[in-house]
């Protein structure tokens, strides 16, 4: 029977997976479990291409129905497909079958670098975040009415607030407030600070440098502030403002080349003894099926 002139073009993989005789695969199935004879190595591959859960499963199903493989994962979040493989399977075999299913593969062997550097990023968000959002809650509950009393609150509870930061309980509140922020800085923006110092030591005046600084000496000033007679405001919650607002915008907003452009990128080609050491390296990363 001739197909459906109104049918969609078929992507290569759905293709590849009718041609095969393979039926659709049910993405909420759960994970696919295989036995991997000890003898099969693993390789990881960064690829671009993958837009849907269905397009997942399909993926580890056609790739698990290859001569020599006997399981693979896929993961569209972060856009990796692990493969376990016979040794006689060549990396750039399955370098090949995957992009004549028009999956982009990114160059190199640093799949699993990449994806492990993305789960810290993310990590680094979701601190920035949480410690920011844990500095503004006592600054709304406390603070922010004494600084702005005459936009709606009531002069009672003002005072009461004031009195209670004028005494020696204030000391217990500023000591939570400064290690929230300064564990959010040096946790979130750790590789910015290790750029900064680094552009620093070498005399180059950068952004990240003057980011740092800025957070550094406002974090001073408030410690002044808080804990000596030094007669100031309070500013921890600047602090864990900027510390959040910059993480969010590094992770999101100047997040790095995707897959697709490093795809078009020209792969290097290493001397002998750097192959060997790249191939020991990644040979054996093993991967949770679907990378979840």
């Amino acid at each position: 029977m001739p197909d459906d002139p109104y049918r969609e073009p078929r992507s290569a993989l759905e293709a590849a997976a009718e041609r095969r005789g393979m039926d659709d695969p049910n993405p909420d199935a759960g994970p696919r479990v295989a036995r991997v004879p000890e003898s099969h190595v693993h390789d990881t591959f960064e690829v671009g291409g993958l837009e849907t859960k269905r397009e997942e499963s399909l993926l580890q199903a056609v790739l698990a129905d290859h001569d020599g493989v006997s399981a693979a994962s896929a993961t569209q979040r972060n856009g990796t497909v692990g493969i376990h493989h016979d040794a006689s399977v060549s990396r750039d075999d399955l370098r090949g079958v995957l992009e004549s299913y028009d999956l982009a593969v990114a160059p190199g062997d640093d799949a699993f670098t990449n994806r492990r550097a993305s789960q810290f990023a993310s990590a680094r968000v979701a601190v920035a975040v949480l410690f920011g959002l844990m500095v503004a809650t006592p600054y709304v509950a406390v603070l922010y009415p004494t600084r702005l009393e005459w936009l709606f609150y009531d002069p009672v509870t003002v005072e009461y607030l004031r009195s209670i930061l004028d005494s020696r309980v204030a000391t217990h509140f500023f000591v939570n407030l400064a290690t929230l922020s300064g564990v959010a800085f040096l946790v979130a923006c750790g590789p910015t600070i290790r750029r900064a110092a680094s552009a620093a030591t070498d005399g180059r005046l950068t952004r990240e440098l003057g980011f740092v600084a800025g957070v550094c000496a406002l974090f001073g000033y408030s410690t002044l502030a808080a804990f000596t007679g030094f007669d100031g405001a309070v500013h921890y919650d600047l602090v864990a403002y900027a510390v959040a607002g910059v993480t969010v915008w590094n992770h999101f907003a100047t997040e790095e080349a995707s897959v697709e452009r490093r795809a078009t990128e020209p792969e290097v080609t290493a001397s002998g003894t750097d192959q060997v050491a790249d191939a020991d390296a990644d040979d054996r990363v093993a991967l949770t099926d679907g990378g979840r």
